[in-house]
């Protein structure tokens, strides 16, 4: 009878403290197997520093991520911590779903780690909402063998000597000049060349009227699409998202591909060091080039039951132990200024960026993110009306009006506030 009342105690104990296990729920939204692997040894330092803790990580696909993360926010199924996208923060924080994560960050140690810009951008009304964990800034991959083989002899630095060497390159049997990213994602290309050819990368006037509907931004639209038109994308490419595009540069489809380290990660390991080259964004006729700098990072939402934990967890992936290897997995440059000395970051795969950082020619481009309409814009609007030009069921013009008219509503609704 001892024995088996001892017995039945026990099973009573280690009920009750399983039932005392917290779990917290992560979501991850730029997702691969590689970067769940490695979110998960994060995680599982997190786990091992906090006993009782448990962290389930739910991983959305990038393609669908947008709508899939949506369809839980509206179900009341919200996560305690987010990997959140530059494109989404205005929206998610505007509707108070995002947490203040000033009470956390001012006694965090590696605070002062911080790059200003990694502060500046995270914040929303000029609170920290969401962490950067690190950003992503185009530059130009090129294909040595695919140049040589079309008798490209120099690396092209502005948009004519890019047209020019993807003629060239499109003129093979089967390659085409330029990896366009048509869909998913794609909105990046259609900013940087746009903005490039116009020599101006502000979004908007004085008034807060967009300037997709100015005579710059208009005809670098035309030129975008002639370029798939014209046969210096291919076919396909209307409907690639970043998988497809770096796919297509690494098995020598086409010669160029813009895109932020994150694509090394795939690159590297198919293509030798010889093989291709990282240089500056081309330049346009007024010598200057406008690429996009994107970041993403983490973020606590305002209904975890559980934020000291949340930030426990923020704080491990923000952190050298967390950031540093995270980022090395995803290739973004990195948030922490300590990070920055790294050996990683001194290897000649990431000379191009920094050139393209030290040029003063080059000036990053900021999507404007504060819009909370600007998400859905990115991530379906976007993506519809431009295929549409690209297959010619509407023309350049009318797509420069119709984002216009989106946009400006937008700005104007935001500058109203």
């Amino acid at each position: 009878m001892k024995r088996l009342l001892t017995a039945t105690a026990f099973a009573a104990l280690f009920a009750g403290s399983a039932m005392a296990d917290t779990m917290l729920r992560l979501v991850e939204v730029i997702t691969s197997p590689q970067r769940t692997e490695t979110l998960k040894g994060i995680v599982g330092q997190f786990e091992a520093a906090n006993p009782g803790t448990k962290v389930e990580i739910i991983s959305l696909p990038w393609g669908e991520a947008f709508q899939k993360f949506a369809t839980m926010v509206s179900a009341g199924d919200l996560p305690d911590v987010v990997e959140m996208p530059d494109t989404w923060v205005s929206l998610y924080a505007n509707n108070n779903l995002l947490a203040d994560l000033s009470p956390w960050l001012e006694g965090w140690e590696h605070a002062s780690d911080l790059s200003d810009r990694a502060v500046a951008l995270g914040a929303v009304d000029d609170k920290p909402v969401m962490l950067p964990y690190g950003f992503y800034l185009r530059a130009m991959f090129y294909n040595k063998d695919l140049l040589a083989e079309a008798g490209v002899e120099a690396v092209p630095t502005t948009l004519d000597e890019f047209h020019a060497a993807a003629e060239k390159v499109s003129a093979l049997p089967g390659k085409a000049g330029y990896c366009m990213r048509g869909g998913p994602g794609g909105l990046n290309g259609w900013v940087m060349f746009s903005a490039t050819m116009a020599g101006d990368n502000a979004f908007f006037d004085e008034d807060g009227n967009s300037t997709w509907s100015s005579e710059g931004w208009e005809k670098g639209l035309e030129w975008y699409v002639n370029l798939y038109k014209d046969g210096l994308a291919p076919k396909d490419s209307v409907n690639w998202g970043f998988n497809e595009i770096v796919a297509g540069f690494y098995t020598g489809q086409c010669a160029f591909l813009d895109q932020d380290p994150d694509a090394l990660i795939a690159i590297a390991e198919r293509m030798k060091p010889e093989q291709y080259g990282v240089t500056t964004f081309p330049k346009g006729p007024d010598g200057k080039a406008f690429p996009t700098i994107g970041y993403a990072g983490w973020s606590m939402m305002e209904t975890s039951e559980n934020k000291d934990l949340a930030w426990k967890l923020i704080a491990t992936l923000e952190g050298p132990e967390g950031n540093v290897p995270w980022n090395k997995m995803t290739g973004a440059l990195p948030a922490l200024k300590s990070a920055e000395n790294d050996p990683f970051y001194q290897s000649e795969a990431f000379k191009g960026w920094f050139e393209e950082l030290g040029d003063p020619d080059v000036v990053p481009t900021i999507m404007p993110t504060y819009l909370e309409e600007f998400a859905y814009f990115k991530d379906s609007l976007a993506i519809s009306t431009g295929q549409k030009a690209l297959l010619g069921e509407i023309t350049p013009q009318e797509l420069a009006a119709q984002w216009a008219d989106y946009l400006t509503k937008a700005q104007q609704k935001y500058l109203d506030k």
